[in-house]
């Protein structure tokens, strides 16, 4: 079998983005920008992946680690040609198939990256350039053609004349090349007497004239092509990828009420008989069952959501997750690896934060529940605060099971309240209450008659 490698073209400065945050940085769906093209690769049995980056650095590295990927610097920025050139070095000791592509193509597919590794690989093909046509192709270099209809050349955009530019059918920026050739080019690449750019695209003419095969494969799938070079064309990017994953969904089961205005992430999972209803966002790697429902304006960050899961509108789930046929909201908000139980609820207004809550626990409004391990079968009352920092660190509170923790409670953390035992609306906790005991610390109410017609008194004085 062929070896196969690939080289990413990520080099560039970003300026049209007006952004410190390099243009591949920014993100898709939840994802980096050029982290939607390392994934196509993940299934082409790539043996090397080579990025071409103007700088290496920590975050770029950080951001790349799940990825087994070699860096290569263009310091200078003259091109794709000369970003090849750059990569010579690394190819000299390699036989075999390179795929070249952009690092801003987040659309490219892996069936169309297929087919081009194939062409290449089993037509005895030198070069295979993937084209497509667009109504509009400016910004594109373009494919020129023989009267027999044979590809000749490639003109970028900028070289090209006005005669040219009526032409519809461009480069994609994908190339597929045989390494021995590729290298046998490369030493003829010219900068261009106009831009003084290396033109990668300039290879096609160069093996042509050495009487290579090379040969060009049409998409038509046009959006294939579509590059990321302002913040304009990455938010038609978003929308179009936004629209792939919402169909992917529905495809598989997943009921959108309003499927325009919901946002899921690439790395989110969704059950089939979930409804998802408008204004939902799903980001990061949310997981939510089977037969759940997410209500409107609800906002579900790195949350799993087991089978049967209820979430209120205007609910926020982050980092945490829930267990099955539990009901969270309206208005809910969980956040730091909180950890809920099955057929509990947590209920309007109620904030939890770092917390662990157990099986057919209810807390239906009003409350915060912090730094808690809170039992199954528990009963917080409207209004209770477990009072969790000191002013100097964070103190757990632990509700084991059955517990019932009436009304406008305080819980002084840390505290423990043993099995079955019961809190008195009102009360502010400071001490363990033993399992089966009345918890009480509230003062004793004093009635004064008479009190109301002696302020009144008073004031007509």
């Amino acid at each position: 079998m062929v070896k196969r490698y690939a080289i990413i073209l990520a080099a560039g400065k970003s300026t049209r983005f007006k952004s410190d945050t390099p243009k591949i940085m920014h993100r898709l769906c939840g994802k980096h920008m050029m982290l939607h093209v390392l994934d196509k690769l993940q299934d082409l049995q790539i043996e090397k992946t080579f990025l071409i980056v103007n700088q290496v650095t920590k975050e770029l590295m950080e951001v790349v680690s799940p990825y087994e990927v070699h860096f290569i610097e263009q310091t200078k920025q003259l091109g794709t040609g000369h970003a090849l050139l750059a990569a010579a070095s690394q190819l000299k000791s390699l036989t075999g198939t390179l795929l070249i592509l952009c690092a801003d193509t987040p659309l490219i597919r892996v069936k169309t990256l297929q087919q081009i590794l194939e062409t290449c690989e089993t037509q005895n093909t030198d070069q295979v350039v993937l084209t497509t046509s667009l109504n509009n192709p400016s910004g594109y270099g373009r494919i020129l053609r023989d009267t027999n209809g044979k590809a000749i050349d490639i003109i970028e955009e900028k070289e090209i004349s006005n005669e040219q530019a009526t032409i519809h059918e461009i480069n994609t920026g994908v190339i597929c090349l045989k390494i021995p050739s590729l290298l046998k080019g490369l030493p003829h690449l010219t900068p261009s007497e106009q831009s003084g750019e290396y033109y990668l695209t300039d290879l096609f003419r160069i093996l042509l004239d050495q009487g290579k095969k090379v040969t060009t494969l049409t998409t038509d799938y046009p959006d294939e092509a579509l590059g990321v070079n302002n913040r304009e064309q990455l938010s038609i990017v978003e929308m179009k990828l936004r629209n792939k994953i919402v169909q992917k969904w529905m495809l598989n089961g997943v009921t959108f009420l309003d499927p325009s205005s919901v946002y899921v992430d690439v790395s989110a999972t969704i059950g089939s008989d979930t409804v998802i209803y408008p204004g939902v966002i799903i980001e990061g790697s949310s997981k939510i069952g089977v037969g759940c429902v997410v209500h409107g304006f609800s906002h579900l960050k790195n949350a799993i959501l087991e089978d049967g899961v209820v979430v209120d509108h205007c609910s926020i789930i982050r980092d945490s997750s829930i267990g099955r046929q539990t009901r969270v909201g309206p208005f809910a908000h969980l956040r730091q690896n909180c950890i809920v139980g099955h057929e509990s609820r947590i209920g309007n207004f109620v904030e939890v934060k770092q917390s662990q809550i157990g099986n057919k626990t209810k807390a239906a409004h009003l409350s915060y529940l912090g730094n808690a391990e809170i039992g199954n079968q528990v009963n917080i009352g409207a209004g209770t605060i477990t009072c969790n920092y000191d002013g100097k660190q964070k103190n757990t509170t632990v509700i084991e099971d059955e517990v019932f923790v009436g009304s406008g409670s305080q819980l002084i953390a840390p505290v423990t309240l043993e099995k079955k035992a019961y809190i008195a609306a009102g009360s502010t906790i400071t001490e363990d209450v033993p399992k089966q005991s009345l918890g009480i610390a509230r003062q004793k109410q004093v009635n004064r008659p008479g009190w109301t017609n002696d302020k009144t008194k008073k004031k007509k004085k």
